[in-house]
């Protein structure tokens, strides 16, 4: 039967037997004596050690009434360790008990460090957790907030609430994987008084420099200056907004930056991966002087990533030293080695893009004649057609584009810069002509790459074919390209313009002034005055003749013809049961002038009064929008139909067809 003790410990309260009461008492007197020839800390260090002692014991005491006796207090002195590196205390407490030193291994606890906070301390002290340094984990909340919504304020919230902050010496040893025992207990707490007083020491230094060298006089007169208090406040308020300034200017500088590399980063590692893996070309953009240089495209991608990166890798590093000084600067060297590089990027992506900008320098022709023989008995048909194997079209017509296509597995310029003109030949012989333009660094280079443009025609059964294409290498895809086809043909030949002409012919004259989209699917005539309709009606050229009187009204100060509407920030075409078939056909050729919007009609019938009963309607924005507008009988007598086309949306609200 043993005699049991009240005892307060770190402020908690245990029944404990006399024998390890005794025990504890002897353990705790050794480590004062071996603290003794340094007072400095002492009592905050016992007191750490005895928190450090009632944190253990409550972990192994689950009943109140449960007595701590002498087997719990030599496990308690196993883990704190033995005071007998301690010389003045070895002795005496060696003379009544020896004990199996041994150590623990220290496990990690998750705080907040107060000491290293820039709000709560929660990224300093996860840091301390996953030993990261705590920019990085600042940058991840960071990151967090801006790209996920907001979820990084509300996650450091709930870390700021649940987890406790590290107050004293032995939290702030289990938030840094420390042991807490007596040997880094005393040492932290030293180190804590250290640097306390160098501060102390540092501050007094500078007060003794203020004093010594301060202008008394003055010093009494700011004293009396209520004036100079009310500025001194407003000073330290505004060097306070700054701080808080630069410490925002250093997040968006991480932001901006760190976006800037991670796409660059993805970016080159992208097309990297999609030129080994040999994918199709036309899924690398590359910028347009890239496609005639001298080096190769995977270089000069090199070169543009450091010339774009290297610079807001340095941005990156300006703001994480803003938020925190502890970062340390790039080398001499290091800052030599990225300046090289970014200087021969800068003069490599300088040279190309001069190289690009020669390589347009001069324009080149190259001309070529071919006979052509056919029955002057009837007429001669102009078709043009599209190989949709190369490339699929759904509307023919010239278009000034370029395109990548392959061609048995060679990459090559697609283009619908096609012009076609038949004019009277001088000779009684008919042939074409066909003029192919591009253009090169010198006068020989561009007439060599108009040579070589590939573009094919055939003459069979009265019937010429020309194709709506032309084939390019593919290096020439940003030079301004084209074709221009010019058909000759004697006196008294008979041309039928098929409908698929309609969009490729180009100044071609005639007696009557019909427009060139009109002329398809009708005959003409070469006379000795030009081409002469051979089935045009009086009312078509009457029309025409209107609509040339109209057109000449028709410039970009006009917004409004009849209930349709043409400006910068729309194109409204409405049609409803009052239009007639020669309103129709102004409107087209309006928006067709203006916007560079194709309305075709694929078929159509009209009342006796010319208004409309039936029609089917294809729009081509040219831009990438298109759709079909069908008008049923009776369709237009309770709506109006027509389409919209905003310039200022995108998706869905763009475009739309009623």
């Amino acid at each position: 039967m043993n005699k049991t003790i009240n005892i307060n410990l770190g402020g908690f309260f245990f029944h404990i037997d006399e024998t390890a009461y005794q025990k504890l008492k002897r353990y705790l007197d050794a480590i004062a004596r071996s603290l003794s020839d340094d007072p400095q800390g002492k009592n905050e260090i016992i007191a750490d050690i005895e928190a450090r002692i009632s944190e253990l014991l409550s972990e192994r005491i689950t009943d109140t009434r449960q007595v701590v006796n002498e087997s719990d207090i030599e496990e308690i002195i196993a883990i704190m360790g033995q005071p007998e590196d301690y010389a003045e205390a070895e002795e005496a407490y060696n003379e009544n008990t020896s004990y199996n030193y041994k150590r623990n291994t220290a496990s990690k606890k998750m705080f907040r460090d107060g000491d290293d906070k820039f709000l709560g301390g929660v990224c300093s002290g996860l840091g301390h957790y996953f030993n990261i340094d705590v920019v990085w984990i600042r940058l991840a909340f960071l990151i967090l907030t801006l790209a996920g919504f907001g979820f990084g304020i509300i996650g450091y919230i709930i870390l700021w609430v649940i987890l406790p902050e590290a107050k004293t010496t032995s939290e702030k040893l289990q938030m840094e994987g420390e042991a807490v025992n007596i040997d880094n207990i005393e040492k932290k707490i030293r180190n804590e008084f250290e640097n306390l007083s160098s501060k102390v020491k540092e501050g007094a230094h500078d007060l003794t420099d203020k004093i010594s060298n301060a202008d008394y006089q003055k010093l009494r007169n700011q004293t009396k200056s209520g004036l100079q208090d009310f500025l001194d406040t407003m000073g330290k308020i505004l060097l306070t907004l700054f701080k808080v300034f630069g410490k925002f200017m250093g997040v968006l500088l991480i932001f901006i930056a760190g976006i800037t590399i991670i796409s660059l980063l993805l970016g080159l590692f992208s097309v990297g991966s999609l030129e080994i893996l040999n994918f199709d070309g036309d899924m690398v953009q590359y910028p347009p002087f890239f496609y005639d240089s001298v080096m190769p495209k995977w270089l000069l991608m090199t070169f543009l990533f450091f010339l774009i990166g290297i610079p807001f890798v340095v941005l990156f590093i300006l703001g994480l030293r803003i938020l925190s000084p502890n970062i340390k600067k790039l080398s001499t060297a290091t800052i030599l080695t990225l300046f090289g590089l970014w200087l021969i990027s800068l003069l490599a992506i300088g040279f190309t893009g001069i190289e690009f900008a020669t390589s347009h320098a001069y324009d080149g022709t190259h001309v070529t004649k071919h006979s052509i023989t056919y029955n002057q008995q009837e007429p001669l048909k102009i078709r043009v057609v599209n190989d949709d194997n190369i490339h699929y079209l759904h509307n023919l017509r010239n278009r000034d584009n370029a395109m990548l296509v392959n061609v048995d597995d060679k990459e090559l310029k697609y283009s619908n810069n096609i012009n076609i003109d038949v004019r009277k030949s001088e000779t009684d012989s008919a042939y074409i002509e066909i003029k192919k333009t591009s253009e090169g660094k010198k006068r020989n280079d561009a007439n060599n790459n108009a040579e070589a443009i590939k573009y094919a025609y055939k003459s069979d059964n009265n019937t010429i074919v020309f194709d709506a294409f032309f084939l390019s290498a593919f290096k020439n895809i940003w030079k301004d390209e084209e074709i221009n086809v010019v058909i000759y043909i004697p006196e008294g030949t008979t041309i039928y313009f098929e409908g698929s002409s309609r969009n490729f012919l180009d100044g071609v004259k005639n007696t009557q002034n019909i427009y060139d989209r009109d002329m398809a699917n009708h005959h003409f005539k070469m006379t000795s005055k030009g081409f002469e309709c051979m089935d045009c009606d009086e009312e078509d050229i009457n029309n025409n003749e209107e609509s040339e009187d109209w057109n000449s009204d028709n410039n970009d100060e006009v917004s409004f013809l009849f209930d349709s509407t043409i400006n910068d920030i729309k194109a409204e075409f409405i049609i409803s049961k009052k239009t007639t078939e020669d309103e129709l056909n102004k409107l087209i050729n309006w928006f067709e002038d203006r916007k560079n919007i194709n309305i075709n009609v694929i078929s159509s019938e009209f009342n006796k009064n010319k208004t409309i009963d039936k029609l089917v309607l294809e729009v081509d924005c040219n831009d990438g929008h298109a759709g079909t507008i069908t008008i049923a009988n009776n369709t237009l007598d309770n709506i109006s139909k027509g389409f919209r086309r905003l310039y200022d949306e995108d998706g869905e609200l763009a475009f739309k067809t009623w």
